[in-house]
């Protein structure tokens, strides 16, 4: 029997989490310097605006700018149609990894974006390395660690490109992710705690591991610690831990099979900060319910003095 592209990687998923929660595999390593995150803040943006439409309340820009150490990545910023000089909360949106799922790049957020212009805030959605749907299975396990940190310096970068726009609050400034969206961002949560005034999890595991083992397989017991020992100092565990007053939002699903409870609770036992964690009768994609309760909570925090 053969499987869609979509339905092999479900089940090399599977395969991998299963290995590693019978195992108990438990990573010691430390988290990276925070200096190999740095990156240059002064380098031009070089914004330019491809196209722009209205939608209800809100103005839809598709435009690119300059990523850290190469050329232009897409992105789309959303935004209320009347700005009148009003400083505004601002929303980073990181999409997941699904394909052929349509919303496996950055248009995920766009409907969550439209209706939070509604109340004022200005959001922005952003390619990554996993925007490409041949991404994971053409990659080079080699170099995701590498590949990693310049990930995580282009999602400081962005935050750095909305915190620039015209009429946003810098002070406001808050980070939804789903799948590798949140894996990652857990990274940006931890080094831009100050700025941020809130943060969304959803659907991500505790270890890049637990996916990266997935493709390709490796069969070899060492092997499989090399690639765990590998990304280990990025794992969303050891950087969400270090965050301390940041209020969060995590969304689970019950039947997710990229994600077993036991997974997801190992990563919530490491946060100290402020947390609400709610589960959903849904797959990974999580459901319309997950959906209303991130837009509520987020106009909850960004209506607070």
């Amino acid at each position: 029997m053969s499987l869609k592209p979509v339905e092999m990687l479900m089940t090399r998923r599977l395969v991998a989490v299963g290995f590693l929660i019978a195992a108990g595999v438990a990573v010691v390593s430390a988290q990276l310097p925070a200096t190999l995150l740095d990156y240059n803040r002064s380098k031009p943006f070089n914004v330019a605006v491809v196209s722009t439409e209205t939608r209800g309340s809100a103005t839809i820009t598709q435009m690119s700018y300059d990523r850290v150490t190469a050329g232009p990545r897409g992105a789309t910023l959303v935004a209320p149609a009347a700005r009148a000089g009003i400083r505004r909360p601002g929303i980073l949106f990181v999409h997941w990894y699904e394909p052929p799922n349509p919303t496996s790049n950055r248009t995920e957020f766009v409907e969550d974006a439209v209706e939070l212009a509604g109340s004022g805030v200005v959001s922005l959605l952003v390619d990554t390395m996993w925007s490409d749907p041949k991404w994971f299975e053409s990659r080079d396990p080699a170099t995701d660690l590498g590949h990693s940190i310049e990930q995580i310096k282009e999602l400081r970068r962005a935050l750095d490109l909305l915190a620039s726009r015209p009429g946003v609050d810098p002070a406001r400034l808050y980070y939804v992710g789903h799948d590798f969206g949140a894996m990652y961002g857990a990274a940006v949560a931890s080094l831009d705690q100050r700025r941020l005034k809130g943060f969304v999890f959803m659907a991500g595991t505790k270890s890049f591991s637990d996916w990266f083992l997935l493709w390709p397989r490796r069969q070899d017991e060492a092997q499989k610690a090399q690639v765990i020992a590998q990304t280990a100092s990025l794992d969303p565990t050891r950087y969400l831990s270090t965050v301390r007053s940041l209020p969060m939002l995590f969304q689970f699903a019950n039947q997710d099979k990229f994600v077993p409870r036991a997974s997801a609770e190992a990563l919530i036992a490491t946060v100290q900060s402020p947390k609400d964690v709610r589960w959903y009768d849904a797959a990974h994609a999580l459901n319309a319910e997950a959906t209303r309760d991130r837009i509520a909570w987020l106009k909850q925090h960004i209506e607070k003095p």
